[in-house]
């Protein structure tokens, strides 16, 4: 073979060979940030799935999100998420998605699985599973009838607190694939963040139901009020943690006299929870001075709390029904209170409009007008909070005619499942709590 000379150059690379190179090295950095793309698509859904599990309040939605999330993350047909007893060596609870309405028809009558087979495998050794052929399985035990035949799964344990809360399952990738490393690693980041979510709702839900009973020992339970009838009803805002101001109370009065009161102080905290509790309470002594009128009342409930308290901004409707002749009269006064309303025994519901007054608490000197009106027999007056009817997106006459409607539609119930239907029904956004009380005066 001849030496090269000194001084002579090495020979170059003939030129289809560096092409040849090039489009080598560019697919291999095409195919790099494809890769590279594909991964940040995956994290950005997997961001965007852990922010929509967040969102939720409730543990039934919370875990149905779950489910779907990590089926939309890794194109997965079908999806399911088993949740253990109090043991953790049973599926206590067995959250569903994907199989179509034929597919549920067929499984219709099928026991909740027993956490045996491959279900079983996972619950007694919670690392990632991936199988690409289900029936081959050791532990595999087949299929209940009427389920779909599945070959592929990929199963992922949830922990809450460092204990084992429930095994994520996904079955048959929608392009036929079986599941690989890739689907594995995005849906146990999932489940990382699926038990945050769990405990947080789980915190969420009893933060909600200590208020929730809190609020509910605060109100009065209604005393015998013969001749009438009266019924009320609670319900807290959709929010948790926030205490209410709405109260409602009726006093047996002699002489077949009732007083009836409703009202909201503002705020929801703990602070409007007491100014409520304090303001209900003075009010019913005030309420045995039965030669005053509500207006009157209203006003010495208002100096007294200016005196006493620091109570923040009160509304309130406080009205006295008493005999008269073979009807009832019931005189009223607001205080910046929404109106009550009016059911007649023919099924006509009025809105008792009248000037309100202003609310406590914003300016004592101002005179408080009184407004009174006959009450045929058998005829149903509504007290109620502004939380039944307030809708951002509706004009509150709007919600007030709407709830008149609603109230006719009811009206010939029992006066129990009347304020029930009212509170069910409600024309509001349920941002807030409501208070309904309903009195019926007696038959002819």
């Amino acid at each position: 073979m001849a030496k090269e000379r000194p001084g002579q150059h090495p020979r170059q690379p003939q030129q289809p060979d560096l092409h040849v190179r090039l489009r080598t090295e560019l697919g291999r950095i095409d195919e790099q940030l494809r890769a590279l793309l594909d991964a940040m698509d995956r994290m950005q859904g997997l961001l965007g799935a852990v922010v929509a599990i967040s969102r939720e309040v409730e543990l039934t939605a919370v875990l149905h999100r779950i489910v779907t999330t990590a089926m939309d993350l890794v194109g997965a047909r079908y999806g399911a998420l088993g949740v253990l007893n109090a043991s953790g060596e049973r599926l206590d609870e067995f959250i569903t998605a994907g199989l179509s309405e034929r597919e549920l028809d067929d499984l219709a009558g099928t026991e909740l699985p027993r956490g045996l087979g491959v279900l079983g495998h996972l619950i007694s050794h919670p690392e990632p599973l991936r199988l690409d052929d289900i029936p081959a399985h050791p532990s595999a035990v087949g299929f209940p009838p009427g389920h779909p035949r599945l070959r592929t799964l990929l199963g992922v344990a949830i922990s809450v607190r460092g204990e084992i809360y429930g095994d994520l399952y996904l079955a048959e990738r929608r392009d036929g694939q079986p599941f690989d490393i890739h689907d594995e690693n995005v849906v146990t980041a999932l489940a990382s963040a699926a038990g945050i979510a769990i405990e947080n709702v789980r915190l969420f839900e009893q933060v909600r139901v200590g208020a929730e009973q809190f609020q509910r020992l605060l109100l009065p339970a209604l005393p015998d009020l013969r001749p009438f009838t009266a019924a009320a009803v609670y319900r807290p805002a959709a929010e948790p943690s926030k205490l209410g101001g709405d109260w409602y109370d009726a006093i047996p009065l002699s002489g077949d006299v009732v007083a009836v009161v409703i009202g909201d102080v503002a705020g929801h905290d703990l602070e409007a929870a007491a100014a409520m509790a304090s303001t209900r309470n003075m009010l019913r002594a005030l309420l045995f001075d039965q030669g005053s009128t509500p207006g009157a009342v209203l006003t010495r409930l208002d100096h007294t709390l200016q005196a006493i308290t620091t109570n923040p901004v009160t509304t309130t409707a406080l009205a006295r029904i008493e005999p008269e002749g073979a009807v009832w009269r019931m005189r009223w006064s607001t205080a910046g209170h929404v109106p009550p309303l009016v059911i007649t025994p023919g099924g006509r519901a009025e809105s008792l409009s009248a000037e309100p007054g202003l609310p406590l608490g914003v300016d004592v000197g101002e005179p408080r007008p009184d407004h009174s009106r006959f009450l045929p027999p058998d005829a149903t007056v509504v007290f109620f909070t502004d939380g039944l009817i307030e809708h951002p997106a509706h004009p509150l006459d709007e919600s007030l005619n709407e709830l008149a409607e609603l109230a006719t539609v009811h009206a010939h119930r029992p006066l129990h499942e009347f304020v029930r239907a009212l509170a069910d029904h409600h024309p509001s956004d349920g941002h807030d709590d409501m208070a309904v009380l309903a009195l019926r005066t007696p038959p002819a």
